[in-house]
């Protein structure tokens, strides 16, 4: 994978791929909450690289039976 700049920002396909979802999954947590923040540009969908790492960040667990 390329080194990302700070302020990289990326389209669906790219960001799944990024978290390690299908571009599915991620449309879907867009639909119903739950995933990543987003940014829209016009009719675009992007997501900033920082909010992709905090989002993963976020979901970090030390057990399988943490809240």
């Amino acid at each position: 994978m390329p080194d990302l700049q700070i302020n990289q920002r990326m389209a669906v396909e790219a960001a799944a791929t990024y978290v390690g979802l299908s571009a599915s999954t991620l449309n879907k947590l867009r639909v119903f909450g739950g995933g990543p923040a987003f940014l829209k540009l016009g009719r675009r969908v992007v997501y900033d690289v920082r909010d992709l790492d905090q989002w993963l960040s976020d979901r970090r667990r030390q057990s399988t039976s943490e809240a």
